[in-house]
């Protein structure tokens, strides 16, 4: 039998944490001294030591890692406890990336004459259009590749002509900025007439004076894009008049990196009477 300190520099667990293994049931010493309290464990629960010390490295808490013990000689269960971890440390992943790139960003700017980056805004009429349209709540704003994987498949078999221009875009029909299920509308600018699909619309749109400003980068900086048209419409005399949309100068489907990404942030106006 091994006493806690030897049981402890085998296994590489604290003692601290041996202590707290067995409060909760996760690692029971194999015996106990009445009269002293010392604890007891035996080589055969040192790999059960390793085990708890390997899910707690990929992550598990260890309530959950309490319950994988419990099934840990069925393969399919165990499978499934890491798979959703995985899928949980991927999204973690990608959210700790645009982080990074938020950071990034944001030390450029600053270095930038010590201040973030001036845009440009214009006032400008987008012409009337005929579009193909598809138009969906969406679980989320970056759900947005999925409207136009539909539109591009459910067009395929027309042999549908882009105008010139092209635009493509999209128009966000929320009255206020959502969490969950966005009602996004894309629009892709085209030329001769084509039937209506299940969910691809082709209708006409009306030409709209918009204030918008075209930027380079990555799509953190729409805050500040829409600070900067904020601004504009205020002191120059416009009101806000209808939703807001995004022209894609170059897409996340032709941009490598998102610093190569060229977007065009737009918003109807009106002059106040």
């Amino acid at each position: 039998m091994l006493r806690i300190g030897d049981f402890s520099k085998l296994s590489r667990v604290s003692i601290r944490m041996l202590r707290h293994y067995d409060k909760i049931g996760l690692l029971v010493p194999e015996e106990v001294d009445e009269s002293t309290g010392y604890r007891y464990y035996s080589e055969s629960q040192l790999p059960l030591a390793e085990k708890i010390q390997v899910l707690k490295t990929m992550g598990f808490g260890l309530s959950v890692i309490g319950e994988i013990l419990v099934k840990y000689e069925d393969a399919e269960e165990i499978e499934q406890f890491l798979q959703i971890k995985r899928e949980e440390l991927l999204c973690q992943a990608q959210e700790t990336e645009q982080r990074i790139r938020l950071l990034d960003n944001t030390i450029q700017w600053l270095r930038k004459d010590g201040n973030f980056m001036d845009y440009n805004v214009v006032l400008k009429t987008l012409p009337r259009r005929y579009v193909a349209s598809v138009r969906q709540v969406i679980p989320a704003y970056n759900c947005e590749g999925m409207l136009w994987e539909l539109l591009n498949k459910e067009i395929a078999g027309q042999d549908v002509r882009p105008a010139v221009p092209c635009y493509g875009l999209a128009v966000f029909h929320d009255k206020g900025f959502k969490e969950s299920d966005v009602d996004v509308e894309i629009q892709i600018s085209v030329s001769g007439i084509y039937q209506d699909t299940e969910n691809v619309r082709f209708k006409d749109v009306d030409a709209m004076e918009i204030a918008s400003v075209t930027y380079k980068g990555s799509y953190e900086q729409l805050t500040r894009v829409n600070k900067a048209v904020a601004e504009w419409i205020c002191e120059n005399g416009y009101d806000f008049n209808g939703a807001s949309l995004c022209i894609y100068h170059v897409s996340p489907h032709d941009a490598e990196t998102p610093e190569e990404l060229v977007t065009e942030v737009c918003y109807p106006v009106k002059k106040k009477n």
